[in-house]
């Protein structure tokens, strides 16, 4: 499968697929293809197993079999990125990440344990397994850093996208107190290979922040309990 990109102010916005007669692909967030060249009949649509349809909070997928090209987009602020899935990977996903896998390609899902759950009020990752191609949607591009088994390192929860199976992998939170009060989850990780981030996420705290605001205002809200809810 061939796949081109097409760069709006300088963010990968845009992705055209073309499947080739031989090929498939699964696209698990239908609503993002834009268009579609090819017969309709090779375009088929089904229910999303149960555990899919938890974790991206719908029911159905997309089958495009070839020869067909589609283009998928995203909303502002979103890019894609593909990887390259080899038979032995071992990369955990998140999967309301993953925008679309190649037909051939097989995955399991990974339960988490019943802590980890509750931190992340997500119950199972998910692991594929090529050879194959791997399409996932970030907030901004996708970022690959290299762990080390002794010194750990600390992502944001709501960041990381990937990481490898055989690692430590604990939530927590660090620094002083006042920071580990304020602060979201974190991920301690340690081992080798490299983990997958985000490199930014919704945050609704941080937009408030960039509007227009009075000082004083945003002060009560941070100081008062509650003070989020009842000072708008």
């Amino acid at each position: 499968m061939d796949i081109s990109f097409e760069q709006a102010a300088q963010k990968m916005e845009l992705a055209t697929l073309t499947v080739a007669p031989d090929e498939a692909v699964h696209i698990l967030h239908p609503n993002q293809i834009v268009a579609f060249q090819g017969s309709s009949y090779q375009r088929e649509d089904s229910l999303m197993k149960l555990v899919g349809m938890y974790r991206k909070k719908r029911m159905i997928q997309s089958k495009i079999s070839g020869p067909a090209r589609l283009m998928l987009g995203l909303p502002a602020g979103y890019s894609m990125t593909t990887l390259t899935i080899r038979p032995d990977e071992d990369l955990l996903f998140e999967f309301r990440h993953v925008l679309f896998y190649t037909e051939g390609m097989t995955f399991r899902t990974q339960v988490q344990t019943v802590r980890n759950t509750l931190m992340t009020r997500d119950f199972v990752k998910m692991r594929f397994q090529g050879p194959g191609t791997l399409g996932l949607m970030t907030t901004g591009a996708l970022v690959p850093i290299e762990l080390d088994p002794e010194k750990p390192l600390y992502v944001d929860i709501n960041c990381l996208v990937a990481y490898p199976q055989h690692i430590t992998l604990k939530p927590c939170v660090y620094g002083n107190a006042l920071a580990s009060q304020y602060m979201n989850y974190q991920w301690e990780l340690t081992g080798t290979g490299q983990v997958l981030l985000q490199p930014s996420k919704p945050d609704r705290a941080l937009d408030e922040h960039m509007q227009s605001d009075s000082l004083i205002r945003r002060v009560l809200r941070e100081v008062i309990p509650f003070g989020g809810v009842f000072i708008k």
